[in-house]
């Protein structure tokens, strides 16, 4: 009776590993096609609202368009149609990718416009100059620190979702005649333009005084939340807030009034932000001294985190 009793219990033995075999694998398959899943529902973004992302981004034919979870591809084929822009789309579902190609196809526009089955955070958004999405909240939050280490001056165009306390450069409301499939609904579109990195101390010298001045020495110190900008200035010894900050992509601006000496003089600068160096120009405006400036202002603390996430 022991051999037969060996035998059945190799059996069960048996049956129950092919079992448990099965069954894990059957896990690892649900899990894998929950992995390639997308993140984010597809919804496409009406047309309406395309020709208005383009246009707060002010995309024209000198600008690479990278659209984050492309769908049927329509921002990047509209733009390469009717703005001759060149780009690509990324989508994580193959179907979306293979329509989004033919859309392409379509139009004749795939000498500008290409399509990739690829996830959105895996992708190299170097070489866009423009960036439009129609996301989640919690993935626009997850992409902000790659969008912030972006080239400044890059535009980034979001449907109906923000980012958040960075607060967009621009902003529009608009009806749409029909949304989500329904009757019609309200659409957002945020625009944010990337911010320079500014914090740190600049200085720079302008012989203010007329022919023959000795040049003034002026620093300033700057500190930085996304594009909101404040700052301080020293010149001979006096110190002024700065006034009416405003940096976009790479141009800044600001005013202060100091007395450098000959009274009060209103200063107020334009420039662009290239790396540790600021070029432009400078007005100022006193009872004794008039005239416009070249300023060239260079970072002298290598200091260019700022109070933004990373």
């Amino acid at each position: 009776m022991i051999p037969r009793f060996n035998r059945v219990r190799r059996w069960v033995y048996g049956c129950a590993e092919a079992f448990l075999l099965s069954a894990a694998a059957l896990l690892l398959c649900v899990g894998a096609a929950r992995a390639q899943q997308p993140r984010v529902p597809y919804v496409p973004t009406p047309q309406e609202v395309v020709d208005r992302m383009l246009q707060m981004a002010k995309v024209s034919a000198n600008d690479y368009l990278i659209d984050l979870g492309s769908g049927d591809g329509r921002i990047v084929v509209t733009a390469a149609k009717t703005l001759g822009t060149r780009g690509f789309g990324v989508d994580i579902n193959p179907v979306r990718v293979s329509e989004a190609m033919e859309n392409a196809q379509k139009a004749g526009v795939t000498d500008k416009a290409a399509f990739y089955q690829r996830d959105l955070f895996q992708t190299d958004l170097s070489q866009a100059s423009v960036i439009t999405m129609y996301l989640l909240p919690r993935v626009n939050m997850e992409l902000r620190p790659k969008l912030l280490d972006l080239k400044p001056g890059t535009r980034i165009v979001s449907h109906d979702f923000s980012m958040d306390e960075w607060k967009p450069d621009a902003f529009a409301q608009m009806y749409v005649k029909e949304k989500y499939g329904n009757s019609g609904g309200q659409s957002d579109v945020f625009l944010w333009v990337v911010p320079a990195k500014t914090p740190g101390s600049w200085r720079w010298e302008l012989a203010a005084g007329g022919k023959g001045a000795k040049p003034l020495t002026y620093t300033v110190t700057l500190a930085q939340t996304f594009q909101m900008v404040t700052g301080n200035v020293s010149v001979t010894g006096r110190t002024a807030p700065l006034q009416n900050v405003k940096l976009t992509g790479t141009e800044i601006s600001f005013s202060f009034t100091v007395d450098s000496g000959t009274g009060p003089v209103r200063h107020e600068f334009k420039g662009r932000v290239e790396g540790d160096s600021i070029i432009g120009s400078a007005s100022l405006s006193g009872s004794r001294t008039q005239g416009q400036y070249e300023w060239n202002a260079a970072r002298g603390v290598q200091n260019k985190t700022s109070q933004q996430d990373r």
